[in-house]
C-alpha cells in the first residue's frame, strides 16, 4: 500500500511539473488573467453596475478558462508519454497503470488547484478595484468552480485513455456543452413522445455530468431564485455538489482505468 502510494505521489509530482511547463497551458492561463483585470473596465461602461459585472465576468473567466485548461491538460498528457514512448519506461518499472492513470489525475488536479488560486487572486484584485469585498456568496461560486474544473479533467482523462488528443477534446468539449444543458435535455426528453428517441434522450441525461449543479446563479434551485449578487445556494447544496462531483469524477476515473488497462500500445 505504501509502495503504490509513493508510486502515485511520483507520477503525479511529475505531471505536476510537466504541465507546467506546457506553452498552450501558460498562454490560457495569461489570457484568462487578462480578461479578469479588464472586467473593471467593461464595469465602468455600466454606472452603478461595476460590482455587478466584475463578479460575473470574473466567476464566468475562471469557469470557462479552467474547463479549458483542464481539457487540455487531460486530452494531452496521457498521448504525450504514448507519444514520447515513455509510458513504456514506466510501465516497465514497478507502476501499474491504474497508478499510472490516477497519477496523472492527481498531477493534472494539483495543477489545476494552483491556476484557480492564481486566477482568483486576479480575481479579487479587480473586485478591490471596484471597491467590492469578497463575500461568502462569491465564495460559494468559486468552490462550485472548482468542483466542475475537477470533474472536467476526469472526463477528459476517460476519453484520452482510448482515443486521440483531437477526438478526446472534442468528445469533453461536447461533454461540457451538453452538461450545462442536462436539464433542458431533461425537459425535452418529457416533452418529447416519440418512442426510442424519448428513451434516448433519458438517456442521455442521465448518463451526462448535470453541470447545471456547479452554474446555479441566475437559476431557479428547489423552486427558489438564488444569484451571487443576493440569496445564494446553502452550504448543505454546496456538499451535495462536491459529494456529486467527486462520484461522477470516481466513475470517470474508475472506466478509464478499465478501458487503458485493456489498451495496446504499438
Amino acid at each position: 500500500m505504501i509502495g503504490a502510494l509513493a508510486r502515485l505521489i511520483a507520477v503525479a509530482k511529475n505531471t505536476f511539473i510537466e504541465a507546467v511547463r506546457n506553452r498552450v497551458l501558460l498562454v490560457s492561463l495569461v489570457f484568462a488573467v487578462t480578461v479578469l483585470l479588464a472586467a473593471p473596465l467593461l464595469g465602468e461602461l455600466t454606472v452603478g453596475e461595476e460590482r455587478r459585472v466584475v463578479v460575473d465576468m470574473g466567476l464566468w473567466g475562471i469557469s470557462f478558462f479552467g474547463v479549458v485548461i483542464a481539457i487540455v491538460l487531460g486530452v494531452t498528457l496521457v498521448y504525450q508519454e504514448l507519444e514520447r514512448r515513455t509510458i513504456y519506461v514506466l510501465l516497465s518499472k514497478p507502476v501499474r497503470r491504474w497508478e499510472f492513470l490516477i497519477g496523472k489525475y492527481a498531477g493534472m488536479a494539483a495543477t489545476l488547484l494552483c491556476l484557480v488560486v492564481l486566477m482568483t487572486v486576479a480575481f479579487v484584485a479587480t473586485m478591490l478595484v471596484v471597491g467590492a469585498p469578497m463575500d461568502v456568496q462569491v465564495v460559494k461560486a468559486l468552490i462550485l468552480a472548482t468542483a466542475e474544473i475537477l470533474l472536467m479533467c476526469a472526463v477528459a482523462i476517460l476519453f484520452s485513455s482510448f482515443s486521440t488528443p483531437v477526438l478526446s477534446g472534442v468528445l469533453t468539449f461536447g461533454v461540457f456543452v451538453l452538461g450545462r444543458l442536462t436539464e433542458e435535455v431533461m425537459a425535452l426528453a418529457e416533452k418529447v413522445k416519440l418512442g426510442p428517441a424519448e428513451n434516448a434522450l433519458s438517456v442521455l441525461a442521465t448518463v451526462l455530468p448535470n453541470l447545471h449543479l456547479f452554474s446555479v446563479s441566475g437559476r431557479d434551485v428547489d423552486g427558489a431564485w438564488v444569484s451571487v449578487h443576493g440569496t445564494f445556494v446553502t452550504w448543505g447544496y454546496l456538499g451535495g455538489a462536491l459529494a456529486y462531483a467527486a462520484l461522477y469524477a470516481a466513475l470517470a476515473l474508475g472506466l478509464a482505468v478499465l478501458l487503458f488497462s485493456r489498451r495496446e500500445f504499438v
